[in-house]
């Protein structure tokens, strides 16, 4: 008992920690928690998206614009002269604006004008203009419309689909979004609203009357028809156009215009469905079937003739 209480009391008790002998920790060395440091983290991250997307919408919409400008430097012209020709006509000053905004379409404008100086009634006038833009139908179903997401965005859209605007998006039929699409349509509005205001200016300006401004929906007409018959199967379109203009002229020559427009689109369907009906279904294209290796690499059918049929044989050589 003895001994076990002397080895007990042998025992050196632990020193005790040393307060001033642990380093003392430098104030200067660790750095101050800044409060402010991490609250400012989150908005830098958020937004960089933010800025990311504006810079593509950006360069989207300037996109758009340089796009329209090939189309735009012949709409400037015609919308001069359709801003000239509504002051020379009669027509107040404001007939010019209000068409390009209301209806924003060229053909159609030009032709209202006409209609609107010789009190045309609103029925015919209607119907004229039905038949008139009517091909904006079948614009939509290549057009790339669906880009666009927003419902007003993608109502002005459908409202300035007009042919200049078509063309530039068969001519590149990918890439599209809905900032360089509206872009583009905005600026080709923005080219023949402004055209007619000048024309309007110039018609106010100038005392006397320029001759031959009447015939511009003519040479429209006839640049589109010239535009469109670049190719030899659009030869018949052509063919069937001045068959039912001529058809017009000899049953109605008071409205020939009216009658050659709505024979041409009956033709026009008739042609389609002959076209389509007596056209070959087209097959899909198979791609051949890969030879097996065995046959095309030499050195493979080398190998499998050298090599023995039974396993066996194999393992005892």
């Amino acid at each position: 008992m003895n001994e076990g209480s002397t080895l007990c009391g042998d025992a050196a008790p632990a020193p005790a920690a040393d307060p001033a002998a642990a380093p003392a920790a430098d104030p200067a060395a660790a750095p101050a928690a800044d409060p402010a440091a991490a609250p400012v983290a989150a908005p830098v991250a958020s937004t960089a998206p933010r800025a990311a997307a504006a810079l593509t919408r950006r360069r989207e919409i300037l996109a758009g614009v340089r796009m329209s400008l090939a189309a735009g430097l012949g709409m400037f012209p015609i919308g001069v002269a359709f801003g000239l020709l509504v002051v020379q006509t009669g027509l107040p000053w404001w007939v010019a604006p209000g068409l390009s905004i209301l209806v924003f379409a060229g053909s159609a404008e030009l032709l209202l004008v006409g209609l609107m100086a010789a009190a045309t009634p609103l029925a015919t006038i209607a119907l004229t203009t039905l038949l008139v833009n009517f091909r904006h139908v079948f614009y939509a179903f290549s057009f790339p419309l669906h880009v666009v997401r927003h419902p007003l965005a993608r109502l002005y859209s459908v409202y300035a689909l007009i042919d200049e605007a078509y063309a530039v998006t068969a001519a590149t039929p990918r890439g599209w979004s809905a900032p360089r699409l509206i872009a583009m349509q905005l600026s080709f509005q923005s080219y023949w609203v402004g055209g007619g205001l000048v024309g309007v200016g110039l018609g106010a300006v100038i005392p006397g009357r320029i001759e031959g401004l009447d015939f511009a929906l003519c040479a429209l007409f006839i640049t589109l028809t010239l535009d469109a018959c670049r190719s030899r199967r659009e030869i018949p379109s052509l063919l069937l156009a001045a068959l039912s203009f001529s058809i017009a002229l000899l049953v109605a020559p008071q409205d020939a215009l009216f009658l050659g427009l709505l024979g041409f689109l009956v033709l026009l369907a008739v042609r389609f469905l002959l076209t389509h009906r007596t056209a070959p279904i087209a097959q899909p294209d198979v791609p051949p079937l890969a030879a097996p290796a065995a046959a095309t690499d030499p050195s493979i059918t080398a190998d499998a003739a050298d090599a023995p049929a039974d396993p066996q044989e194999a393992d005892r050589a």
